[in-house]
């Protein structure tokens, strides 16, 4: 059974379980070459995107112009600046972080315009004559790592002002393997997503302070269990809702980590970013990475969190693409202005409205 339901620009046709999305119009128009780097620099790949306080500047964490900022020949790690702040109109007037992370992955600005990001891998050399232990059966981190698997908190400025985790990567109470993205509550109760593969699967809670609380979740499909727990991000409700990648679905949950509901109809989220009760999901994966989620097409899906309808679609303007492609991280600034963090196309993109 077929039903189709007209939401302004946008048809979806559910069947059996499956959506395939088609934009009738796509009401944005890509703003080319929007974000000037320096001169002789170019962007690298990235999933790590969000507004400052002011509502209209951009913070990205790029990884080095390639897709990650360690040379593992060499072992060290790239002295360019991976933390970029521009002005609405494109201009980079911040930049820090050169020679700290390894894999830049997700970034949150708090309420008090501070910027928090994930490291998602190690500096450790590449096994030889072996492999390594994967994470969650080791107890501390793979041999030679002496970077990588952090949250790090910094001011608007880029002083460093906390550190969550153990360098190179540890188990709980230590913390994390391959942390994907940071969120804080309204209280200051820090959350960071944890596991982009292997048997780590959960969402961990600090106070504000960094001392730990809580471990929600586990690996697994069911309620409350998750596959790649990639995004975060708050409704005005201070409901944490978590982009469950591998599940293909949004999961929403109270701050204790009870289980609430699940949304489907948004696609496989790489990202998600909440506005006026509009959850924006970015879908960079589906039928382009091992074929996962066929039927359903790449690309930005907006839609109301109270009723859950998709109300409108930016799509992938590469339909062949064969890897992740379009947008990884989302974000949206205070005058509706979609911006698209990119892994594949190495690209920060903006949208706005025709």
């Amino acid at each position: 059974m077929c039903t189709l339901v007209r939401l302004r620009l946008v048809v979806a046709c559910a069947v059996a379980g499956t959506a395939i999305l088609v934009a009738q119009d796509n009401p944005y128009r890509t703003v080319e070459g929007w974000a000037k780097m320096p001169e002789g620099r170019t962007w690298g790949s990235t999933s790590a995107v969000d507004i400052d306080r002011d509502g209209r500047s951009v913070w990205v964490a790029e990884r080095c112009g390639a897709n990650t900022c360690l040379d593992r020949a060499t072992g060290q790690i790239s002295a360019l600046p991976t933390i970029l702040k521009f002005d609405s109109g494109g201009a980079l007037v911040k930049s820090f972080g050169g020679g700290m992370l390894v894999f830049p992955h997700g970034i949150h600005v708090d309420r008090d315009g501070n910027v928090w990001v994930t490291d998602g891998q190690d500096n450790a050399p590449a096994p030889q004559g072996g492999s390594t232990p994967p994470a969650a059966e080791r107890s501390g981190p793979a041999p030679g790592a002496t970077k990588g698997h952090q949250v790090f908190k910094f001011s608007p400025d880029g002083k460093l002002l906390m550190t969550l985790g153990k360098p190179g990567g540890a188990a709980v109470p230590d913390y994390f393997y391959q942390p994907n993205d940071i969120v804080t509550a309204p209280n200051g109760d820090i959350f960071v997503a944890e596991g982009h593969g292997g048997a780590n699967a959960r969402i961990l809670k600090f106070t504000k302070d960094g001392k730990l609380t809580a471990v929600i979740g586990k690996k697994g499909t069911g309620p409350g269990e998750f596959d790649q727990p990639h995004a975060l991000a708050f409704d005005s409700k201070g409901r944490l809702f978590v982009g469950d990648r591998n599940n293909n679905r949004v999961q929403v949950f109270d701050q204790n980590g009870t289980f609430i509901e699940e949304f489907r109809q948004f696609s496989r989220p790489s990202g998600i970013f909440i506005k006026n009760d509009i959850l924006y999901v970015a879908d960079s994966e589906s039928e382009s990475v091992s074929r996962n989620h066929n039927g359903w097409k790449r690309g930005i899906r907006m839609g109301s969190i109270k009723d859950g309808k998709i109300k409108l679609f930016i799509p992938d303007p590469d339909e062949k693409a064969t890897g992740t492609s379009a947008a990884e991280g989302v974000a949206v600034d205070a005058a509706g202005n979609v911006y698209g963090a990119e892994v594949g196309p190495k690209a920060v993109k903006k949208y706005t409205k025709k």
